[in-house]
C-alpha cells in the first residue's frame, strides 16, 4: 500500500468513530466531486489520470447510491458493507497511477485514497440503539 493511505489508515484506525453515517455521506459525495473536477480538468493534458479520477469518481458514486445510508437511493448495500468496500475503493484508487502508467498526477490519487481510508476509519458503522420504552411502575 502507498505510503500516505498506509499513513491515514495507521493513524485513524484506533481513533474514536466520531462521523455519523450522514457525515459518512457527505464526505463520499466530495471525494465523487474532486474526482469529478479533477477527470474535467485533467481531459486535455492527461487523458489516462482524467479517466482513472472519473472511474474512481463513478465507482464510488454507484456505491453511495446502492446504500443503506443518507444519501442512498436503493438500498441494495449494507452501511457496513459499504464501508469494507470504500476501503476496497481507496486501495484501487491508491494503485491506479501504477495501473494506467502515469506519474503526472499521482498525489491526487494517492491524497484521495487517504481521505477515503480516514473518514471510513473514523465512520461509526455500528446501528444506532433504540432502546424499548417500559411504563413506568410504582410500587
Amino acid at each position: 500500500m502507498p505510503i500516505l493511505p498506509a499513513f491515514a489508515d495507521a493513524v485513524t484506525r484506533r481513533l474514536p468513530k466520531v462521523i455519523s453515517p450522514q457525515g459518512h455521506a457527505i464526505a463520499d459525495y466530495f471525494t465523487i466531486a474532486v474526482f469529478a473536477a479533477a477527470g474535467g480538468l485533467l481531459w486535455k493534458n492527461h487523458r489516462r489520470a482524467a479517466k482513472a479520477a472519473l472511474l474512481c469518481g463513478g465507482a464510488e458514486l454507484v456505491l453511495d447510491l446502492l446504500t443503506d445510508y443518507p444519501g442512498g437511493i436503493a438500498k441494495l448495500v449494507g452501511f457496513r458493507a459499504h464501508g469494507k468496500i470504500d476501503l476496497g475503493l481507496a486501495a484501487l484508487a491508491a494503485t491506479m497511477p501504477e495501473l494506467l502508467s502515469f506519474r503526472e498526477e499521482r498525489g491526487l490519487f494517492l491524497t484521495q485514497a487517504g481521505v477515503i481510508t480516514g473518514s471510513t476509519n473514523l465512520t461509526n458503522f455500528e446501528p444506532a440503539r433504540h432502546f424499548e420504552k417500559k411504563p413506568l411502575r410504582f410500587a
